[in-house]
């Protein structure tokens, strides 16, 4: 009962933030420069037509009813029709978020199947060689961006060993495609976020086994791997959580140059031609997705942190 009172607490402290988010980047997407309506019709219309396509996106009105019409369409669940194009963006949406999301799950996989043994391992064993080659090796995972390390997972897998497609997103009703197209951005990104994980993870660790009650565990007579398991990592798993949920919401922005390196269909891509052609509809109603998908992934850490440690939801 208090974990469900401590989520509707959650909930209803994110409802403003997601208001206020979505409120910045409406007005901050209308003072960026550039003319939807003259890159419609080109650098060559002519002031009459670019003023009647101005009035046909509906440009021409005040700001605030320009506002309250977007919040309108939003609560009705209408994300609204492209200014360049005149196509629906829901339809939109819905063809490209699979592939995002896909991408995003299967990247925090890797980084928390990969990241969170590693880490535990090199916290136990610390100063032996394996512990200085995994700060070393984790150190230069933060330290390549992400579209330089997919470039060369691409050289290597797709060009030289050919084992993987180097661009596109795959059929989504063949599941065998889907995978191969998804193995190596999803690994580009879950290398990155390994990196992360495995540092915080060792740090947490180190921290948990000078702990007394890990100590009297051990003198005991319990099994190493009982106590790093059931003792030190349980009580290490806040920050470790933490830091999963935080990376879950980062995938999503290195999403944008990872899913453009492989030619990936996704919201990436959708939000970077809407850029270009400076489309305030489909930017505004991506950056939507993008806000609504943030606040679930912290509501879900939230809720993770009350089942991880209930102390939390009280």
């Amino acid at each position: 009962m208090l974990r469900i009172k401590y989520l509707a607490t959650r909930l209803v402290l994110a409802i403003p933030t997601f208001l206020a988010v979505l409120t910045l980047v409406f007005f901050v997407i209308r003072v960026i420069p550039g003319d939807p309506a003259t890159a419609a019709l080109g650098d060559y219309a002519s002031k009459e037509a670019v003023e009647a396509m101005r009035e046909r996106m509906g440009l021409n009105a005040p700001l605030y009813v320009q506002y309250f019409k977007f919040l309108g369409d939003l609560l009705q669940g209408d994300l609204g029709k492209s200014l360049i194009t005149g196509k629906s963006i829901n339809e939109q949406v819905k063809e490209v978020l699979p592939y995002t999301l896909e991408l995003t799950l299967s990247a925090v996989l890797v980084g928390a199947v990969i990241g969170i043994p590693t880490g535990i391992y090199t916290a136990v064993k610390r100063n032996s060689p394996a512990d200085y080659l995994g700060r070393v090796l984790s150190l230069a995972g933060l330290s390549v961006p992400a579209f330089y390390l997919g470039i060369l997972i691409m050289l290597l897998f797709a060009l030289k060993l050919d084992l993987f497609p180097a661009v596109g997103g795959g059929d989504l009703t063949d599941w065998k495609d889907n995978l191969s197209h998804l193995f190596l951005p999803s690994l580009t990104l879950g290398l990155i976020m390994t990196a992360s994980v495995t540092r915080l993870t060792r740090s947490a660790m180190l921290n948990v086994l000078q702990e007394d009650y890990v100590r009297t565990a051990r003198s005991k007579g319990l099994e190493e791997r009982v106590t790093i398991l059931r003792h030190a990592l349980r009580a290490a798993l806040v920050p470790i959580v933490s830091i999963i949920g935080i990376w879950t919401a980062n995938l999503i922005a290195d999403s944008v140059l990872t899913e453009t390196v492989f030619a990936r269909p996704g919201l990436g891509k959708m939000l970077v031609g809407a850029i270009l052609q400076r489309d305030y509809t489909a930017l505004q109603s991506v950056m939507v997705v993008y806000t609504g998908f943030i606040v679930i992934v912290n509501l879900a850490t939230d809720l993770l942190y009350s089942i991880v440690d209930p102390r939390i939801s009280h």
